[in-house]
Formats: structure tokens, sequence, C-alpha cells
């Protein structure tokens, strides 16, 4: 026999034990595309308490529509290992890899899932929490809240790093320069350049990095930050930036460890 309540019943308490378990984690991830994604696979994948918030319905971003809604995408060959991971398929057409955007995106959402990365969609970052000179926790709150204008206060998740992978918004790195007035902002250009495919793939990877105390960028988020080329849809850049990320966090916890 099917009662409605059970069923309301089974999905709170389900939701909000996942959701006070996540109340505190070693990193949150803001943004669920690509560079997002791979992220939370990598680290989850070492042991590492994560999170992922996303502000839309469904994750991946701009992965779904390809290009101008071919749903085919394209990677370098040179990141073959990356995609082998995830189990997506290819056909090889001279130096590129080239997939379908339905099973690429499914294939590395499937794996984060597996990996443990514990994920709540329809939420928005509002701002970030700093402590002594660090971030240390997000502020977050329902985009339906935020899209309607609501007075609602939010809540907060305390983590040990923030990455920023919101793409070409960048909202989590705007909300903390702009509020801060951080010192070095000059060398921040929050904005991105024309199209250009090689530079930005190259520059997607080397703007990943901590930009302050506990916030990390990636994806296009790294590109807006520094002013960095943007490159269409051409995605070997963006699962090679969610890496280096993982990598460069991982290195840390593992510092403090010891």
């Amino acid at each position: 026999m099917i009662e409605e309540k059970e069923i309301s019943n089974a999905i709170v308490n389900s939701f909000f034990k996942r959701f006070k378990d996540s109340l505190s984690c070693d990193v949150i991830i803001v943004g669920g595309g690509p560079s997002g994604l791979v992220c939370g696979y990598f680290l989850a994948k070492k042991g590492i308490k994560t999170v992922l918030c996303e502000r839309r319905g469904s994750l991946g971003g701009g992965i779904w529509g390809g290009g101008m809604l071919f749903n085919s995408i394209v990677v370098q060959k040179s990141v073959k290992r990356l995609l082998d991971e995830f189990g997506i398929r290819y056909e090889l057409e001279k130096d590129y890899l080239i997939a379908t955007a339905p099973e690429f995106t499914s294939a590395i959402i499937l794996s984060v899932c597996r990996a443990g990365v514990e994920i709540f969609n329809f939420i928005s970052a509002e701002d970030v929490t700093v402590k002594s000179g660090r971030v240390c926790g997000l502020v977050m709150n329902w985009t339906p809240v935020e899209m309607a204008g609501l007075h609602v206060d939010p809540l907060t998740i305390e983590a040990k790093y923030v990455v920023d992978a919101t793409g070409h918004d960048h909202a989590v790195s705007k909300i903390l320069i702009e509020k801060l007035k951080v010192k070095n902002k000059k060398n921040y250009y929050m904005s991105e350049k024309p199209m250009n495919a090689e530079l930005g793939e190259r520059e997607v990877v080397q703007n990943s990095k901590e930009i302050f105390p506990g916030l990390y960028v990636s994806g296009m988020a790294a590109n807006a930050v520094f002013g960095g080329h943007r490159m269409g849809p051409i995605f070997g850049g963006m699962i090679l930036s969610g890496e280096k990320v993982a990598k460069s966090i991982i290195k840390q916890l593992e510092g403090k460890k010891k």
C-alpha cells in the first residue's frame, strides 16, 4: 500500500540527513560544470569529504548543448586518459577526440556520484565566510529565493576550501574580490578576452589556482578572473583544470596532516 505521507517522510528524512552531514566538509565546490565535476571526482576518490552545489536543476554546465545545439563535443587527444577514466566512448578525428555531449556529461556525473561527492542542486552562492584572513565556508540560499528576490536569510557550510567553478559568472570570486577590496585586485581582470581556442585552453589550466587563502578558481571562472580567452565547445582544458585544482587541494590537505 502506497502512503503519501510516508513518501514525503522518506524524502524529507533522507535530504536532511545528507544536508546535516554536509554542513562541515573538507571542500565545497560551487558549480556543477565540467571543471567542478572533475575536481569533485578526484577529491572524493582520495577520501576527501566533498560537497558540490549547483544553482540549476541539472549538472553539466554548458556541455549538453555542444556547439550551437549540435550535441557533440571535442577534446584534445592529449586528454584521452581522462575520457578513459570516466569510460567515455569517442571517435578520433585528426588530433581531436569527438564524443557525444549526453554520454560525456552523463558518464562524468555518474562517476562523481559513485565517488562519493554529495550534490545539492537549486542552491546558489550568496557569499563566503572569511575568518583570520582565510575563506572557510560558503553562504548559500535556494536559487528560487534568489531569483524571486525574497528577503530570506541564507545558511552556511563550513569548509577548509571553497572552489569557484561557476563558469563565466565567476560568482564567488567576484563577491570576495569586490567585498574585501583585495590588495592585488589589479591582477584580476574580472572579464574574459574574445574567442581564441588555443590560448583559452592553455590559459584555463594555468589560471586554475588558489586566488585567496582557501579559495580556488577553476574552469571558465579562472579565465574570467584573470582575463583569459574563451574557447567555445572544446572541453579538454576544462577537465584538466578540475583535475589540477583537485591535486593542489589534496597536496595541501595531506601536507597539513604531517
